[in-house]
């Protein structure tokens, strides 16, 4: 899984939005909003990580104890990683 061609991150007025450049931004209109778990995630898969070691990151960043907490990360990361598949912001 990767982002697709085109799509970039950039930080405007102190938040995080993914906006599609050049051909993508034809097929792809708006901006998606990140908060800081969004990014990460976004960033993860951009960087070519897997689910378990997003989950890693965030869990460590969040300071998750115990596997309830990081099964709860987990979700996220896969309930993002469906709505990014969605609309249609990633490619195998």
């Amino acid at each position: 899984m990767k982002i697709k061609e085109g799509f970039v991150i950039r930080k405007v007025a102190g938040k995080y939005v993914a906006v599609a450049t050049g051909k993508a931004s034809r097929e792809f209109h708006g901006m998606v909003k990140l908060n800081e778990t969004g990014r990460t995630i976004w960033e993860g898969i951009a960087d070519g990580k897997t689910v378990e070691e997003i989950v890693n990151i965030l869990a460590e960043k969040s300071g998750a104890k115990t596997e309830e907490d990081r099964a709860y990360i987990a979700n996220d990361v896969k309930s993002m990683i469906k709505e990014m598949t969605d609309a249609g912001l990633l490619a195998e």
